[in-house]
């Protein structure tokens, strides 16, 4: 297994099932307050940050920039479509898939060059 090409993968998922809770996990509990909402999601956004950092350094080795960001632009739409699915029940749509699917035809366009 080449550590450099799948460490970045799996880091930057974690490191965005993470953020996409620390975006919306607090529309949970609409009875807190803004502040304990800010503090909550800031706390999680540390243990973000202690995932997307190593996964860009270790990553940077195997991956061009722009290509490090359209993985992290990947993981973060397909971790949003799968946590707004199934912790808050919203199933995507077919325009949503469209759209997706629009996502990935241009991370395919990145990786395509060199």
């Amino acid at each position: 297994m080449n550590w450099p090409l799948v460490a970045p993968v799996i880091l930057l998922a974690g490191s965005n099932v993470v953020m996409n809770f620390a975006w919306y996990g607090h529309l949970r509990g609409p009875d807190r307050t803004l502040w304990a909402a800010i503090l909550l999601s800031w706390g999680l956004a540390f243990f973000e940050y202690c995932m997307v950092v190593p996964a860009t350094r270790i990553g940077s080795a195997a991956y061009a920039l722009p290509q490090l960001k359209t993985i992290q632009l990947f993981m973060s739409a397909t971790t949003f479509l799968l946590i707004a699915w199934l912790a808050w029940g919203e199933k995507p749509s077919f325009t949503q898939i469209g759209g997706f699917a629009l996502i990935v035809a241009g991370a395919a366009l990145v990786f395509s060059g060199k």
